[in-house]
């Protein structure tokens, strides 16, 4: 990487969903040419957006919003076809009786919120009262008849909420169930300045996060023991979870992404894309 004068600024979320990119990473010896800055998608998403990172995760609402400023990096994505388990509806009843009903958003998810926002208007019929909340199940519930979770409180909320007589929606299966596509939730992007700039760093990237993923799922069930030494999962939900988790984007899931794109533009969340499809770097 020496066409750079510093190291790229590369964003991670330090949720589980991307801890099989980061083992991949650590285990490739990648971190070494990369200033890796590990957050929330909250603020990975303002720190490309603002310039403060040069590549990183960015959630497919914010990506679509910002597009024009961005550049996806090909086959790189968090997503899933069919249940993803980490992107849950907990509800104190059916979903087509929360028409006017208080519904708590967790504050860390926007293309997770949107999902369930177009969900239960399209498909349910159900306009709810939204708000805004930290992610905390109990706590939610205490105000709303149902609450959008993202991340680690979703995966818990799987597995406690059954138990206490909640009903769960897994919010990528219910997209699957209605859409017959995959869900994306979040892409890899560069800006574009830096791409143009640096197109050698970009591949160099690219290429590291793609032998990071390749190299985890490999090791699938190695990752989920080490995890569950500090995860308040057991090793075999961790695997579940890892297998459920698509990190790739191909054909599928590009449809899935002009399809949520197509939704999204017509509630006046993100502009249309434009006809001639999705902007990638080159590498």
């Amino acid at each position: 990487m020496s066409d750079v004068l510093r190291r790229p600024r590369v964003g991670h979320i330090q949720f589980l969903n991307c801890l099989p990119i980061y083992w991949g990473l650590m285990r490739s010896g990648a971190l070494l040419d990369v200033d890796l800055r590990k957050d929330t998608p909250d603020r990975l998403n303002a720190a490309l957006v603002a310039g403060d990172l040069d590549i990183g995760p960015i959630s497919l609402v914010e990506y679509l919003r910002n597009a024009d400023d961005l550049l996806l990096l090909p086959n790189l994505a968090v997503g899933s076809d069919g249940p993803v388990l980490s992107v849950n509806l907990v509800s104190t009843r059916p979903l087509g009786e929360l028409d006017t009903r208080p519904v708590a958003l967790g504050s860390t998810s926007r293309t997770g919120v949107l999902l369930a926002q177009m969900l239960l208007a399209d498909r349910y019929g159900a306009e709810p009262e939204y708000f805004r909340c930290p992610p905390d199940l109990t706590q939610m519930l205490l105000e709303a008849d149902a609450a959008v979770l993202i991340g680690d409180p979703a995966l818990r909320a799987l597995y406690e909420a059954p138990g206490l007589g909640l009903h769960v929606t897994d919010l990528a299966q219910a997209w699957k169930e209605w859409t017959g596509l995959p869900m994306v939730f979040a892409v890899w992007a560069v800006r574009k300045e830096f791409a143009e700039a640096n197109p050698g760093v970009v591949k160099d990237v690219h290429e590291a996060f793609q032998r990071s993923r390749d190299l985890c799922l490999g090791e699938l069930d190695a990752v989920a023991e080490a995890a569950a030494r500090w995860e308040p999962f057991d090793a075999a939900t961790l695997a579940t979870y890892f297998r459920a988790l698509d990190f790739s984007l191909g054909e599928r899931q590009i449809a899935g992404i002009r399809e949520f794109a197509r939704r999204a533009a017509a509630r006046g969340e993100a502009p249309a894309l434009p006809e001639d499809g999705l902007a990638f770097a080159q590498v």
